[in-house]
């Protein structure tokens, strides 16, 4: 048992789901008329379309997958993704605290003239999730830190099927934010900016550090 605990004690910082979860909570309480409505001229030529539910959905199992890999398979590359996601979530609630901020899209479902599953599903989540707290999409830059994380993976860098189907469900999933209402145009921008931000300070940076130490080593073995 000391052994186990010992092998993934790396697991103590999925405690901030604690922390997020309370904080985002609290806004979703609290943020509820007095916003800014976030609206761009693209939103106006994206039509509803509830097709856009599944990779919509798809997401929780997309987050949760790769979290679970990188947990079990690499403690390094676990540090990498939960930093970029959680420092980023981080970064969104801050924004929603300080800017409140929602949209005002969502169509009337029951005037849309059909029914099917899918439509009762995006009712569901309309019933479940406001439509506040919104830019960035946290949605969308959780899918793009999710898709970073699979494609620099050493261990799954072979598999290129696993590479091209995990960008394609990255795309949907942002595309999806949008054919279904949830979020304006404007904050899946937002949160492509704040992916490329974290990108950044993560990953590129993080490897620059990397490669200047490693050739500090090379230069004292050398001598």
């Amino acid at each position: 048992m000391k052994e186990l605990f010992q092998k993934y004690k790396h697991g103590w910082v999925l405690s901030y789901f604690f922390i997020y979860m309370i904080w985002f909570y609290l806004l979703e309480q609290k943020v509820t008329k007095n916003y800014t409505p976030i609206k761009i001229g693209l939103d106006d030529l994206i039509p509803f379309n509830e097709w856009f539910a599944i990779p919509y959905f798809l997401w929780f199992f997309y987050i949760f997958i790769t979290m679970v890999y990188f947990f079990f398979q690499s403690k390094e590359e676990f540090y990498k993704v939960t930093a970029f996601l959680f420092l980023g979530m981080t970064i969104c609630l801050i924004i929603y605290t300080i800017w409140p901020n929602g949209q005002n899209l969502r169509p009337d479902l029951s005037q849309l003239g059909r029914d099917n599953i899918l439509i009762r599903w995006i009712a569901k989540l309309y019933g479940t999730d406001t439509s506040t707290n919104v830019c960035p999409s946290i949605h969308v830059f959780n899918s793009i830190g999710a898709h970073i994380a699979i494609h620099r993976s050493q261990s799954l860098k072979k598999y290129k099927w696993l590479q091209i189907s995990s960008f394609i469900l990255m795309i949907l999933i942002c595309l999806s934010t949008m054919f279904l209402k949830q979020h304006s145009s404007f904050d899946v921008i937002a949160g492509i900016a704040l992916a490329i931000v974290m990108y950044f300070l993560i990953y590129a940076l993080g490897d620059s550090k990397l490669s200047s130490q490693d050739s500090k080593k090379e230069k004292v073995y050398a001598q």
